[in-house]
């Protein structure tokens, strides 16, 4: 699984309480994924974020 966070994200936090092991808030007060690359451990985690992300900035594949 890879994950992005895109240039729609408008710093909620959302993602970060979701899934602390894989965003993480930047200096700029947007998120951002420690890695590109998603393990099977962070996946449900990952994915559930994306879905509550409120301007879906979270992309996955």
């Amino acid at each position: 699984m890879e994950v992005h966070v895109n240039g729609d994200c408008i710093g909620c936090g959302l993602c970060v309480s979701t899934c602390p092991n894989e965003f993480f808030m930047t200096d700029g007060g947007t998120a951002a994924a420690f890695s590109p690359e998603v393990g099977s451990d962070l996946a449900d985690q990952v994915q559930a974020a994306a879905d509550s992300c409120p301007v879906s900035a979270i992309e996955v594949r």
